[in-house]
């Protein structure tokens, strides 16, 4: 890869929470780059009318924002086009996990910044950690609140720094009640929902362990490198790691909407044992055609699937549990994943009797049979 086309590095600041100072300390760390005679622009910030924070952005050149019609009102979008004429050494980019409004030229923000880094230019941006897909359910249970905003882990995995911006529960609680964060009507309405202090604790419990793990995972690709000081591809390879041969996790996708969490939870395992995922979907011959419903169902969790990086197969067999188990050995997959069937809303072929059979035809696989979360 020739210098002028090198991708440029990403920087991920890190919160549980509004107001914990994540867009603070990017813009603090774009000032100090400006300082140091490095090309700075602000590409999108979202002040939220914090004081502190607007101020914070003064001085910084700003791009304006593309103006899009949707429905009657104007919204301000990234202009990526316009940052990609300015050609800036550092882009600040706020709110990583947006959803970029109908209309745009892409889906989600962090699909804007992939187009920044891909041009080499050099990203700061921001995220909580509710965002990241493989957590969804977790925050869910704990919260009763679905994040409906997510980023695929592997999005978040290839950044090149995650630093976590903190700040005790106590302290954002008391900053929210002074008006920093929100004003004083929504400050109230926050603290009766998302803000309480309990679910607060436990986001920032995740956010820790998840700073943590991104951490460790750097430091093996820091040492696999080191180790192996490879040229040109082969160090390109190395900028994920690579799974290892040991663990390989299977995943088995239904029409059932519980697949969704078990394709996070697999996903998120697999990531923590650098482990091959496969995702799974066995279907009766072309002779038993599957209704619309159905269908469109699979469809949906398996192209999840893919959006995760998770390898997806389609398998045809009028035994499922047989098929299925077949395919594990032949992958020789060391874990399979199940969720665990609710009476009421599995058909027959997927009851109880299929996660007993693939039990105990998988004696040598471990199977793990996974529960719906709840709030």
């Amino acid at each position: 890869m020739s210098e002028s086309l090198r991708r440029g590095t990403l920087k991920i600041f890190l919160g549980y929470a509004a107001g914990v100072g994540k867009t603070y300390q990017m813009l603090d760390e774009a000032h100090k780059l400006k300082n140091e005679g490095v090309d700075v622009v602000v590409g999108y910030f979202e002040p939220h009318g914090r004081a502190d924070t607007i101020a914070k952005a003064q001085g910084l050149e700003i791009i304006p924002r593309r103006k899009i019609e949707y429905r009657g009102a104007v919204f301000g979008e990234t202009d990526v086009e316009a940052i990609l004429r300015r050609c800036p050494q550092v882009c600040v980019i706020d709110e990583y996990a947006h959803t970029n409004v109908p209309g745009s030229q892409r889906a989600k923000r962090w699909e804007d910044v992939e187009a920044l880094l891909n041009a080499g230019i050099n990203v700061l941006t921001t995220m909580n950690v509710q965002h990241l897909e493989s957590l969804n359910d977790q925050v869910w249970q704990f919260t009763g609140i679905r994040v409906r905003e997510t980023i695929p882990d592997w999005v978040v995995k290839q950044a090149d720094e995650v630093v976590m911006v903190d700040l005790p529960p106590q302290a954002l609680l008391n900053r929210l009640m002074r008006g920093v964060v929100y004003a004083p009507e929504k400050a109230r309405q926050a603290m009766e929902n998302f803000f309480k202090e309990s679910t607060l604790v436990a986001l920032r419990e995740l956010a820790i362990r998840q700073t943590a793990h991104e951490v460790d995972v750097r430091q093996s690709v820091q040492a696999e490198t080191e180790a192996v000081a490879p040229t040109g591809e082969e160090r390109d390879s190395l900028l994920s790691p690579s799974p290892r041969a040991s663990d390989r996790i299977l995943i088995l996708v239904t029409e059932d909407p519980s697949s969704a969490a078990l394709i996070r939870r697999g996903r998120r395992v697999a990531d923590y044992l650098k482990a091959a995922c496969f995702a799974v979907c066995v279907v009766r011959d072309g002779s038993h055609p599957l209704p619309a419903g159905q269908r469109e169902a699979i469809d949906k969790h398996m192209n999840f699937a893919r959006n995760l990086h998770i390898e997806p197969h389609v398998l045809q067999g009028e035994d499922i549990a047989r098929t299925l188990v077949d395919f594990a050995r032949r992958h020789k997959i060391t874990q399979i994943f199940l969720a665990r069937p609710q009476q009421k809303r599995w058909p027959v072929v997927f009851s109880r009797g299929l996660v007993e059979r693939v039990v105990r035809l998988a004696r040598d696989i471990q199977v793990t049979i996974v529960a719906e979360r709840r709030p």
